[in-house]
């Protein structure tokens, strides 16, 4: 499977955003509009639609169940570990990282999706389906709580006006309960999640800034390798320790290698952090997504 095709298309979204915003009059003023319509609006419907689309049999699948929570479990505590480490401890900002922690263990839902669908089928869509709609809320919710500790914010309050969060938990709610979106409705839905990836990517290339990466380094290179290394080895011995079957390690392992969600970048501009900071982790994410899949379905996958 050619992973580089996969994610051409996100990562030149992403450059083609930069380039308008640098290059047009379609400048940052735009783009803090394009913010807004993607984070109270587009985001919020993918969200929804992503994870009602398929019903969750908690039941049957517990074993997968078990090791997508473990994974995310795994991957946040990662991400919150990195300014406490002796060796990184006076390198990282910790407003900074309040913001980025979320890179390290967020994905690209759509991406996810489709990468399973040619790698295992609709058995594999099931399975991966079940770990975005367990996943999704307990990462939405740990990506919103440095921003909100770090903000001063109090943290339930965050979370009650958090469109993300909203999106998620209800989406989770009307899955478990046995609801879905009418027919007439899916068309709709899916051009507007449609939109939501194409806009969401543009803004973060728009926002994009390079030279921030500069200041940052010891953090970005940490929620990178938290996100491209630590987690996919994380799901191989993961899979290991829960004797997953071979289609649900293949699933798992691709899940953990996927590159960050576009969402990061909106999250943290609408919270009042470096949004440009965020913007140039997800462009790096996507640029490492190929090689961490390679990785963890190359290399990882036949080991186990």
């Amino acid at each position: 499977m050619n992973f580089f095709e996969l994610l051409f298309p996100d990562f030149s979204l992403i450059v083609i955003g930069w380039l308008i915003c640098r290059y047009t009059a379609l400048g940052r003023d735009v783009w803090q509009r394009v913010d807004g319509l993607v984070y109270y609006f587009l985001f919020p419907v993918l969200l929804f639609q992503a994870i009602v689309r398929k019903p969750l049999d908690l039941g049957a699948t517990s074993n997968m169940i078990a090791a997508g929570l473990t994974l995310a479990a795994t991957g946040i505590a990662l991400a919150y570990a990195i300014p406490h480490l002796p060796w990184l401890r006076r390198h990282v900002d910790i407003r900074e990282h309040a913001a980025s922690a979320q890179i390290a263990f967020r994905f690209n839902s759509y991406i996810t999706l489709a990468i399973v669908e040619r790698m295992a089928g609709g058995p594999g869509v099931a399975l991966v389906a079940l770990l975005i709609g367990i996943c999704v809320p307990v990462f939405n919710v740990a990506a919103v709580w440095p921003m909100a500790r770090h903000a001063g914010t109090h943290f339930g309050a965050a979370l009650v006006r958090n469109p993300l969060i909203i999106a998620t938990v209800s989406g989770l709610a009307a899955n478990l309960a046995g609801l879905s979106l009418p027919g007439w409705m899916e068309p709709a839905a899916t051009r507007i999640s449609q939109a939501a990836i194409a806009m969401g990517l543009m803004a973060a290339g728009a926002g994009m800034q390079f030279a921030s990466l500069g200041r940052t380094k010891a953090l970005a290179v940490s929620v990178l390798m938290v996100k491209h290394l630590w987690m996919p080895l994380a799901a191989f011995l993961i899979a290991r320790l829960l004797r997953l079957d071979p289609l649900q390690t293949g699933v798992l392992l691709a899940f953990s290698a996927m590159p960050t969600a576009p969402s990061s970048y909106v999250l943290a501009s609408k919270m009042g952090y470096n949004g440009p900071l965020v913007g140039a982790l997800v462009t790096l994410s996507n640029a490492l997504g190929a090689v961490s899949l390679t990785f963890a379905l190359g290399l990882l996958k036949p080991l186990s």
